[in-house]
């Protein structure tokens, strides 16, 4: 029941709401506080927050990517920690999703490759 909450999140707002309102709010406060996270690790103040970012080679990654606690310091991303233990059903959510994950992330990539932003 969990995963479809997360899955319908902005959805469930918007009910919750009774169709006056968005999750628009909810997105700022997670904006907020990536970017405060940011911030504080680029003055000097480690700070560890969730983030979606390139997993290093020698960590012997599923994924190139993967969104995970991560430390930021003085020079951006110190530090992407590893996922940690998974229970049994964390571990098949996991080992469902990483084929379509695996998908969009070569698309983006291609994407990226393949596009000018200049």
């Amino acid at each position: 029941a969990l995963d479809k909450h997360v899955q319908d999140a902005g959805t469930d707002v918007v009910n919750a709401k009774d169709g006056k309102g968005s999750a628009t709010l909810s997105m700022a406060y997670a904006g907020a506080k990536f970017g405060n996270a940011v911030l504080n690790g680029l003055a000097g103040n480690e700070t560890t927050e969730c983030a979606y970012v390139a997993r290093d080679a020698d960590e012997d990654a599923q994924l190139p990517y993967m969104a995970s606690k991560v430390t930021f310091g003085p020079h951006g991303v110190k530090q992407a920690l590893p996922l940690g233990s998974l229970n049994s059903y964390e571990q098949t959510r996991l080992a469902e999703c990483l084929t379509q994950l695996k998908d969009e992330i070569e698309a983006g990539v291609a994407y990226a490759n393949s596009t000018s932003l200049a």
